[in-house]
């Protein structure tokens, strides 16, 4: 069943996407296998994953869509994660 914040006119808008989003979480789980291996926790995780996404632009687009280029580069992404992992790193919270 969809969800309703998501429908529009019966249209499901559930499918779009900021790109970003998986290649964010993937880098995550790359800088967390490098040295120092911190093991942040579960609210810590959300924390990074959302300060990465809002540092670089947003790339929406349909489940199934070809996207021919990106224009955001894998670089630009690590940077995001790893700036987002000293940020929550040097703020911890309780």
């Amino acid at each position: 069943m969809p969800n309703e914040k998501y429908l529009l006119n019966d249209v499901d808008f559930f499918g779009i996407r900021n790109r970003n989003e998986a290649r964010v979480i993937k880098m995550i789980k790359k800088v967390m296998e490098t040295p120092p291996y911190y093991q942040p926790s579960e609210k810590d995780l959300f924390d990074i994953y959302a300060l990465a996404l809002n540092s670089l632009p947003a790339r929406y687009a349909q489940q199934g869509t070809i996207v021919l280029r990106d224009p955001v580069r894998d670089n630009e992404i690590e940077d995001a994660v790893r700036k987002a992992f000293a940020i929550v790193v040097e703020n911890p919270k309780p």
